[in-house]
């Protein structure tokens, strides 16, 4: 292994925001909370945990140049935007736009009852004013299983969504006990871990739900379940283009 370095963001150390239709944790710095030393992780630069009640969510608003990523974790979250698209957004799919030359979007709970849970992301882009795009896929729960399923990559052709960066996104749920390895795809990419559910050891780092860990100079990096626990991997060049 090369001389890794590392960054650990507890989750109760993220910045918290409760507006009543929307109970938000932000593992870097987002709106109302600011921290000089969370700006980002390579080109990850939101990292938002949305809980959003029923019937209820983000109006009509824009975004350029920046690649935007939902994961639902729970519930249904219903999208409109701009370029004509209206789609609704469940459990095991992943949503991603290009906002490029610019978008405008809404986001909703459309179930009136339950709330939703999803993760917001926000990648830098490797190339500005390209033309707005959406895209939208699902993935088996049961590829998961103890495994690293590539869920989003730069290539088209690749299984899951694509953006404009050299960054893929890999998620796996894994039983107790059970080890594995992730191998960079980019050589300087750096990996950040964040643990959606159950315990973990990274490199011996324990991990619990919600926390965030951030590995760079590092070419394989072993991780263990401790509990059954659900990850999500995001490689991302360490670098801002």
């Amino acid at each position: 292994m090369l001389n890794m370095k590392s960054v650990l963001h507890k989750s109760e150390t993220r910045g918290h925001a409760n507006h009543g239709w929307l109970d938000s944790h932000h593992t870097f710095s987002f709106a109302g909370y600011h921290d000089p030393e969370r700006m980002y992780f390579g080109v990850l630069r939101v990292l938002n945990d949305d809980i959003v009640q029923g019937g209820m969510g983000f109006g009509t608003h824009p975004h350029d140049n920046m690649e935007i990523i939902s994961i639902p974790l729970k519930g249904e979250l219903e999208h409109k935007d701009s370029m004509g698209n209206t789609h609704v957004i469940y459990e095991n799919d992943i949503q991603a736009m290009s906002a490029g030359t610019g978008i405008y979007h809404s986001e909703y709970n459309r179930n009136k009852e339950v709330l939703t849970n999803f993760l917001q992301i926000w990648i830098f882009p490797n190339k500005t004013n390209v033309e707005p795009r959406y895209d939208q896929k699902s993935y088996d729960p049961q590829t998961l299983k103890n495994n690293f399923q590539q869920i989003l990559s730069p290539n088209p052709e690749d299984a899951g969504v694509w953006i404009h960066q050299d960054v893929w996104f890999h998620r796996g749920t894994f039983e107790p006990g059970k080890s594995t390895t992730y191998s960079l795809k980019k050589p300087g990419n750096g990996i950040y871990f964040f643990i959606l559910e159950g315990s973990v050891e990274i490199e011996g780092q324990p991990l619990n739900k919600r926390d965030g860990y951030g590995v760079w100079e590092v070419e394989n990096i072993n991780i263990k379940a401790s509990t059954n626990s659900d990850i999500l991997v995001m490689e991302v060049p360490m670098e801002l283009n």
